[in-house]
């Protein structure tokens, strides 16, 4: 956080859910990642506010800094505007 920098483990053709699943991986790496002062996001929501619908359900993750994660998520924006 302090040099900046992202982890994602973005959605793909073949797990177009991710494959972290939200309440064993997911959830606990956002909450510190926010705690640290970085953002956690799916890309188009963050992940702390995603209400589970089964235990096993699995989300794309992308967390970081704020600035790089920004990044990416303005890059998400301009896909799903162009789309």
């Amino acid at each position: 956080l302090l040099y900046g920098g992202v982890f994602g483990y973005a959605g793909d053709t073949k797990n177009p859910n991710g494959k972290l699943r939200l309440l064993y991986e997911g959830a606990p790496m956002s909450f510190i990642m926010e705690q640290a002062g970085g953002i956690s996001t799916t890309g188009r929501q963050r992940v702390m506010e995603i209400i589970p619908n089964i235990v096993h359900e699995r989300v794309p993750i992308i967390m970081g800094s704020k600035n790089d994660v920004q990044e990416v998520i303005d890059e998400y924006t301009a896909w799903d505007n162009k789309e």
